[in-house]
């Protein structure tokens, strides 16, 4: 009687297996889990308790809170409820530790793998003889493409001008590089860096001013915007966007004189026709420095001039133009001007591409060297363009093949 009236409460449990079988075990809740492990085992397993490590090969878990139970807890300690679902798992088996042999080889797999140190590759190279390398010919054999392409664009230009002089449409076609001239100074505006100045709420004239004065660069045209808002004369058209007549009409009388008979000096007035318009649309690509980097450079001492020397020669860059105004100032602004030598390898590769000569034949195409010569940013634009991108795209090829042997 003592015993039924100080004995624990009774609990019955519903407890399964991962093979499918499941029973009700009436425990109460001072047994341990291991004793109830012990009672599940001879349910489901008859006679596997002759081997001790079958109980501690075994866990219980508990459904609802998926709690490991731990054998050396009560059923009470554990919070087990009446009618509680157990679930008694087998514990995966150790992974085994691996061989001493496997340990060795994989070591000696991994030595193998494994880079060269300094020591060994002295003790290897010790008998190859000994050569003294000049560094500083070393870099300046690696030519910057930039720089190059610069050079190579005005000669590429010449020959451009002469293959397309021999034409005898020449005239129409200057007329109408004129034309394309005009039209890409109007129209050709990045897209993109516009569609971000309209949208914080610039009107979309002034915006297009800003990026032209700014070569396109959003956030200095950004600043631009913001500084000259209140400038009446923020509006005004730029100053050399007006007099584009100018061409049209040498264009005009260069057709004239075209339309012409032929005879010896019909043909030398085309030609000097042909080099004034040359100059005209040299002249609409003339270098225009960025003012506020003018003013800053003027103001640590330096002179105007020697200003927008540096600005030219480093695409309106201000902290390169400040490095060249310190440094050696190379390249000179004369330098600028002056071409590739024609008889190198690098420009005889250029001219007997295919690509290159069909895309010297092109008005387009002169108008493009003469765009990225005087506004170097552009380049990407005229890299998309589907009648000078093939070119260029073979130019910078040939290039990066020659500057590699």
């Amino acid at each position: 009687q003592e015993e039924k009236i100080f004995a624990g409460k009774v609990l019955r449990l519903h407890v399964c297996t991962m093979e499918g079988a499941e029973w009700l075990e009436e425990v109460p809740e001072d047994t341990t889990v291991e004793k109830l492990k012990e009672r599940c085992l001879k349910h489901c397993l008859p006679g596997s308790l002759e081997d001790p490590k079958t109980v501690t090969h075994h866990k219980l878990i508990h459904a609802t809170s998926e709690k490991v139970l731990t054998d050396t807890k009560t059923v009470l300690e554990e919070n087990i409820q009446d009618r509680d679902v157990l679930l008694l798992v087998k514990k995966r088996a150790p992974t085994l530790l691996p061989k001493m042999s496997d340990v060795v080889a994989e070591e000696k797999r991994k030595q193998e793998q494994k880079a060269p140190d300094k020591d060994a590759i002295l003790k290897a190279t010790a008998n190859l003889p000994a050569r003294s390398v000049d560094r500083s010919v070393t870099h300046h054999n690696m030519r910057d493409f930039q720089t190059e392409l610069r050079k190579i664009l005005v000669s590429l230009i010449e020959v451009a001008q002469k293959l397309l002089a021999l034409n005898p449409d020449a005239v129409e076609l200057f007329k109408k590089a004129n034309a394309m001239l005009d039209e890409d100074e109007e129209d050709r505006v990045d897209e993109i860096a516009l569609r971000q100045l309209t949208e914080m709420g610039f009107p979309e004239s002034r915006a297009v001013k800003a990026l032209r004065l700014n070569h396109m660069s959003v956030t200095q045209a950004m600043e631009w915007l913001i500084e000259h808002a209140d400038d009446p004369a923020v509006d005004a058209p730029l100053p050399g966007s007006a007099p584009a007549e100018a061409p049209a009409e040498g264009a005009a009388s260069s057709a004239e004189a075209a339309a012409g008979p032929s005879s010896e000096e019909g043909g030398e007035e085309a030609k000097d026709e042909l080099t004034e318009i040359f100059k005209k649309i040299r002249r609409k690509r003339e270098f225009r420095p960025d003012p506020r980097a003018v003013i800053a450079l003027m103001e640590m001492g330096f002179d105007e001039k020697e200003v927008v020397d540096a600005l030219r020669v480093n695409n309106n860059q201000q902290n390169a133009a400040c490095e060249w105004l310190l440094g050696d100032r190379k390249p000179s602004p004369e330098d600028l001007d002056k071409g590739i030598d024609t008889n190198s390898p690098l420009f005889q590769a250029i001219l007997e591409n295919p690509v290159v000569q069909l895309g010297l034949t092109n008005p387009k195409t002169l108008l493009a060297f003469e765009d990225m010569l005087e506004n170097p940013l552009n380049s990407t634009q005229w890299m998309n363009d589907p009648e000078t991108g093939p070119v260029m795209l073979q130019i910078s090829r040939i290039f990066q093949t020659l500057n590699r042997t």
